[in-house]
């Protein structure tokens, strides 16, 4: 009987996870750029077709460079199984599709990304499925949306962009009450922050385009979860829809897991230190970061999280006027609605990633005119202070700068 393998920390494994070495001993992972493979004879075909041998058919099914990706997010994740997909909204498209039917009903946070609210509330009612959105915050909310037919809860925490926490083990206790499966997008708090799975939800997804690329090179997703779900429903799904992840993709953001624990705990520590330092600034109406005590849910953050995220939003006075003021003065800091890179990004939620909502579901979630959201990179911490500070100083109304 062989051996059980050892458990490594995250750093470890993020180095040699799921690391699958050809015949020629290779130090980095190979890149398998192909589309298909070929067998022996007639015979072998038709057992990996019948899976009797556990081999690769074709690409779109699996390939050997995204199952080791796969294998090293599980590892980190601490999931069963894993499925690589071609982006972030595909993962939560096939999360939430591959497991539901018309007649079935999911309840959802409402503070969701765009295009995660459009999956929700848009597409899934086209076909037949009904959904629900709550304050995701509000636990007898979610348990008064619960209907028979409800198949998935759906949430995000901290959600994009005011870092909103929801706490993901009384949610999932509500769902496994209810006979539905949790999804929990975790990317705002990456897998080294918060282990969903840990605390009762069923699935994770993750935009791997964020962090987990970390550079702003290619997009890519990841699907975790049970072995029994994803091999009966997910791998199905994707088999013939098509999603899959490129393998060329998936080798960038092996490459990139190397560093991810090293460059995530510098962002972070970056976050909190810019956080601290433009709190009280005369222009900075409201800041939202996990990590500091007036956050809302500092408590539920210090329960649930071992880090702050590399996120923070910050409300700025004057408005779409002021949001706009403070990304113009910005020297290094760069306009971008990505998040997660090495490069410090800005962006206005109204605007970009959230514009879609109205004024009233914009307002509801607390993403006022004056709301900007900022992902913090891997420059020198102080220049980055020095840059938000001298922004804010520059970009607030004179009546203030005359008060002051």
């Amino acid at each position: 009987m062989t051996a059980p393998k050892r458990r490594f920390r995250p750093a470890t494994e993020l180095v040699h996870g799921g690391t699958m070495r050809s015949q020629f001993a290779e130090t980095s992972e190979a890149m398998f750029l192909t589309q298909g493979f070929v067998y022996p004879d007639a015979e072998a075909a038709e057992a990996r077709f019948k899976g009797e041998d556990p081999g690769f058919v074709y690409s779109r099914y699996a390939n050997p460079t995204v199952a080791m990706f796969e294998e090293r997010m599980c590892l980190l994740e601490g999931a069963e199984a894993a499925r690589g997909l071609a982006s972030g909204m595909a993962a939560v498209n096939a999360a939430l599709m591959s497991d539901l039917k018309a007649g079935d009903h999911v309840v959802a946070s409402r503070a969701l990304f765009g295009s995660c609210q459009y999956i929700v509330a848009d597409l899934l009612p086209r076909f037949g499925v009904a959904s629900t959105l709550v304050d995701g915050t509000d636990l007898d909310a979610w348990r008064s949306a619960v209907r028979p037919e409800t198949r998935a809860f759906f949430l995000e925490s901290p959600s994009n962009p005011t870092l909103e926490l929801i706490n993901i083990a009384a949610v999932a206790e509500i769902a496994r009450a209810a006979g539905a499966r949790l999804v929990v997008d975790n990317v705002f708090a990456t897998p080294l922050f918060q282990k969903p799975l840990e605390l009762g939800a069923h699935t994770v997804v993750y935009s791997a385009t964020k962090h987990i690329d970390g550079q702003g090179r290619c997009l890519g997703g990841v699907v975790l979860s049970d072995e029994d779900w994803i091999e009966g429903k997910l791998a199905p799904f994707l088999k013939h829809t098509g999603p899959s992840m490129s393998p060329f993709n998936a080798w960038v953001l092996l490459k990139s897991l190397e560093t991810l624990q090293v460059r995530v705990e510098r962002q972070a520590a970056s976050a909190a230190r810019i956080a601290d330092a433009i709190a009280s600034h005369p222009a900075v109406l409201r800041l939202y970061y996990p990590g500091r005590d007036d956050h809302p849910q500092a408590e539920l953050a210090r329960r649930q999280m071992t880090g702050g995220s590399t996120m923070l939003a910050v409300e700025v006075a004057g408005g779409k006027a002021g949001a706009f003021a403070v990304s113009a003065a910005l020297e290094v800091v760069r306009i971008s609605n990505n998040l997660g890179d090495a490069k410090s990004l800005v962006t206005h939620p109204a605007t970009t990633t959230h514009q879609r909502l109205s004024d009233e579901e914009r307002a509801a979630l607390g993403i006022g005119d004056g709301l900007l959201r900022l992902s913090v990179g891997l420059e020198d911490p102080e220049d980055l202070v020095e840059d938000l500070v001298a922004a804010l100083d520059r970009a607030r109304p004179a009546e203030m700068r005359a008060a002051s």
